[in-house]
């Protein structure tokens, strides 16, 4: 398949692909006699799977080579490595949204504030050394 199909089978570009491939994470095509580029359904699958662990917020170069361990027949340390990957991920994550919760609860502390008249110098500065577990 050309490369506009497999973007367009994957729900990509492409320019993703050939940076991908630029990169050396997806090895590169067989050309056809009018130098097209020509993928198999190996490289949808490898491209696929790189594109998904992407999607599960992984660095590219952790991505990359677990796309490529699954590509050479080692999928089960595959799983192995993400089921360790996925406890770190979700942490980091339940960090991430206790600290967009805590910004949510200044900005409209500081929006009620703003609304009341106060001047925004005094308020940004108010509380910011308070920490995420405390009411506003």
């Amino acid at each position: 398949m050309r490369i506009g199909e497999l973007a367009e089978r994957l729900g990509t570009t492409p320019h993703s692909i050939r940076f991908y491939e630029r990169q050396g994470l997806l090895p590169a095509a067989a050309r056809t006699d009018n130098g097209y580029r020509e993928y198999e359904d190996a490289d949808a699958d490898r491209l696929r799977l790189l594109i998904g662990l992407r999607q599960l917020d992984l660095p590219l170069e952790q991505a990359a080579t677990l796309a490529t361990m699954c590509a050479a027949g080692q999928c089960d340390q595959v799983s192995e490595e993400l089921r360790m990957t996925i406890g770190a991920k979700r942490r980091e994550l339940a960090r991430r949204i206790s600290d967009l919760r805590f910004l949510d609860r200044r900005l409209a502390h500081l929006s009620g504030q703003l609304a009341d008249g106060d001047r925004p110098r005094n308020l940004i500065t108010i509380g910011k050394e308070e920490r995420h577990d405390r009411p506003m």
